[in-house]
């Protein structure tokens, strides 16, 4: 039967009593190609199985039979005509797909797999005509009737329209090869060797294309070090820490945890020189969003594409999911995360620590297990600060428990509260203990140093080293090596800050 061809009483479709005015867009020849080439080759199901997708044939008797060929290509048997009647014989459906005579007729249409594949595509767009269709006269009919809600009806659409954009990306070949690209292209051309956006390359806070997690207890300070940054990407200063920031086009900040608060703290570095900038520059979204990202994925993304931002801030994510510990939900709020990132949306987290990590002895390391939720927020996030101290307290710790390169830190700063700014203590930055150390320093002394005294473990002797390391390879210390020796003899290898270090910060 020719494409627009309307079909016989006895052949009803799904398209619905709401668009009995509206020709249907359809192509059965093209259904009854596809059927006779899987009958004819089981392996042509695999091929076309993903782009037909399901509710996709426009004849119900041509969608039982399509699900009929499923069921004997997952049970691994034959899908020729006659074990398919019997199937849908023992179904009860024979006679009302027209009969065993019916499905040889369909077998006599010879297409091979690769003609299958066309006639798939040409199926799948008519029943994405046909939905986007019946979606069309049911908000046309929507929108006539009194008493109804314009938001409502608009919510209804936007869901319809995720709805079908997910289906599209789910079928067809471009969803095995839309974010494919060769091994060169991937190493040298995704941007992996791009500047931070928040610190240097050998001590990176936050890589582009990767999000950032600041982790604390409330009243330590995440929001105020958020706000740093976020006025850092704005051009309102240069660094933060101590650590340059790179630039920003436009910030959406999602303040769902309450926002009243997040205005006054930001009020406090605000002046009236900043207002074209923060009017073109930041979007803030108060309250809860429409859904929560677990349940739209593709919503992160959209609010940034809607509000043309290239950052967004989400404070905090206990409000952007629908629970915590559920790794499912974890899973699906990472997808949200990846979505955004992929197209090209930097993002910055603030997140809560478990209870019990409040009291924890001061000045203990913590430890990623004391984020709170499930352990897949963090495992997806590309750099995680976490904010130790009492709140309110001016003095804090940062400790940085996931690092893209070098770790940052441990880093004791002050918080000045009154005009919303963050400082570093200069006593635990190995560059100053060096140049303060005239006989130089040995990577367990500076361990000792950062970690506040005691027994340095393993893990932060090496950190040491590196810390020590990276000063020489920048020109602002020596290294003397040391001597071995057995049972306890012999010498560390001693670091010195060098005359051009000693000059740049005396």
């Amino acid at each position: 039967m020719p494409e627009g061809t309307t079909l016989p009483p006895q052949m009803p479709s799904h398209f619905g009593e709401d668009a009995a005015t509206v020709e249907p867009p359809f192509n059965v020849d093209a259904e009854r190609a596809v059927l006779g080439a899987c009958m004819h080759n089981s392996a042509a199901i695999d091929t076309v199985r993903h782009i037909v997708g399901d509710d996709a044939f426009y004849r119900p008797a041509h969608e039982t039979v399509w699900h009929a060929l499923l069921t004997l290509r997952r049970e691994d048997r034959p899908t020729d005509p006659i074990v398919l009647a019997e199937l849908l014989e023992q179904q009860g459906d024979l006679k009302r797909v027209g009969g065993a005579s019916y499905l040889h007729q369909l077998a006599g249409a010879l297409y091979d797999a690769a003609s299958a594949e066309h006639h798939a595509e040409i199926i799948r767009d008519k029943a994405s005509r046909r939905r986007l269709l019946a979606s069309a006269v049911r908000t046309v009919q929507r929108a006539q009737e009194p008493a109804s809600d314009p938001e409502a009806i608009r919510s209804e659409v936007e869901a319809e329209m995720r709805a079908e954009r997910e289906r599209a990306l789910a079928s067809g070949q471009g969803r095995l090869n839309r974010f494919a690209r060769d091994g060169w292209s991937f190493v040298k051309e995704t941007g992996a060797d791009a500047e931070p956006l928040w610190g240097t390359p050998d001590k990176t806070v936050w890589s582009p294309g990767e999000s950032l997690m600041i982790v604390g207890a409330p009243g330590v300070g995440k929001t105020t070090l958020a706000h740093q940054v976020i006025f850092a990407r704005l051009g309102l200063q240069e660094t933060v820490l101590e650590m340059p920031v790179a630039p920003s086009r436009r910030v959406l900040y999602l303040a769902m945890d309450r926002p009243k608060q997040i205005a006054k703290a930001m009020h406090r570095r605000v002046f009236d020189t900043d207002e074209k900038i923060l009017r073109e520059g930041l979007v803030v979204w108060e309250g809860p969003l429409p859904a929560t990202l677990d349940k739209e994925p593709d919503l992160l993304a959209d609010l940034a594409a809607a509000h043309q931002a290239d950052t967004i801030v989400i404070d905090s994510l206990k409000d952007a999911v629908s629970t915590m510990v559920d790794d499912s939900l974890a899973v699906a709020f990472h997808n949200a995360r990846m979505r955004a990132l992929r197209n090209g949306v930097e993002i910055m987290e603030l997140h809560h620590q478990r209870k019990a990590t409040a009291d924890a002895p001061r000045g203990q390391r913590p430890a990623l297990d004391q984020v709170y939720g499930s352990t897949w927020f963090t495992a997806g996030a590309g750099s995680v600060l976490f904010v130790t101290g009492r709140a309110g307290d001016p003095a804090v710790t940062l400790h940085h428990l996931k690092t893209p390169t070098g770790e940052v830190g441990p880093l004791d700063v002050t918080h000045d509260h009154r005009r919303g700014t963050t400082t570093v203590d200069p006593s635990k930055d190995p560059a100053v203990l060096l140049r303060n150390a005239p006989n130089g320093l040995s990577t367990r002394e500076l361990a000792t140093v950062l970690i506040g005294g005691g027994d340095p473990e393993r893990a932060d002797v090496e950190k040491a080293r590196r810390h020590l390391e990276r000063l020489v390879n920048s020109g602002l210390a020596t290294k003397a090596d040391g001597i071995a020796g057995g049972a306890g003899g012999g010498q560390q290898a001693r670091y010195y800050a060098t005359a051009r270090h000693l000059t740049a910060v005396g």
